[in-house]
């Protein structure tokens, strides 16, 4: 079974609140929520991926000294197995907007089990409302 490499962030604002980015319309899992970031290129370290989606997918800017490693996800889809360090990120430049058609939501810690998420991400959310 491949691996792939998913690195993902918890955007947190100054209120504490966690943001998610639904999957838009014609990618898998499409309509589910998730925190976000995306796929590791070759070469590329987690948090170089970050700064690079975050920028394609938000149109934010952030720094690897502001990506703080909080937990991971390892899970076994049908055709792949995914590992998914999450970060979490208090520090950015910008105001998150979408740029790929996808919608966003700012959630409480304690809200984030009220989000349909794929199962990679559900054994994260004890953990990050835990931490926060």
């Amino acid at each position: 079974m491949r691996m792939v490499l998913v690195a993902a962030v918890a955007l947190i604002d100054a209120d504490g609140r966690v943001l998610l980015a639904q999957r838009p319309q014609g990618k898998s899992l499409a309509g589910l929520w998730e925190f976000p970031g995306g796929k590791v290129e070759p070469g590329e370290t987690p948090e170089a991926a970050l700064i690079r989606e975050l920028h394609e997918e938000l149109g934010i800017e952030t720094w690897g000294s502001c990506l703080a490693p909080l937990t991971f996800a390892s899970h076994a889809y049908d055709d792949f197995h995914l590992l998914m360090p999450l970060f979490a990120c208090r520090r950015w430049q910008g105001v998150p907007m979408p740029q790929e058609g996808q919608q966003l939501a700012w959630a409480r810690p304690q809200e984030l089990g009220r989000f349909p998420m794929p199962p990679a991400d559900l054994p994260l959310i004890p953990i990050l409302r835990d931490w926060l």
